[in-house]
């Protein structure tokens, strides 16, 4: 198991809707818009590095509204 937390940055004034329709995906756990230098930040798992990758690539950065992601695996649980 690889969780990882996914910064993301945001058009202006998307953060809220973008936090509401990742919650909705697979593998997060959590996410949040917040301030600061990103606009969103969401808590996630899968299986492995692979599928971690496939999350972030096939269902989260293809959400309208987003500009930027950043995924920081967690090395230490």
């Amino acid at each position: 198991m690889v969780q990882a937390y996914i910064l993301i940055q945001t058009e202006v004034g998307q953060a809220a809707e973008v936090a509401n329709r990742i919650r909705g995906i697979a593998g997060v756990e959590e996410a949040h818009d917040v301030t600061g230098p990103y606009d969103v930040i969401v808590q996630a798992k899968a299986d492995d590095i692979d599928a971690l990758g496939t999350l972030v690539v096939a269902r989260i950065q293809r959400l309208e509204g987003i500009d930027r992601t950043l995924t920081c695996p967690i090395v230490n649980i």
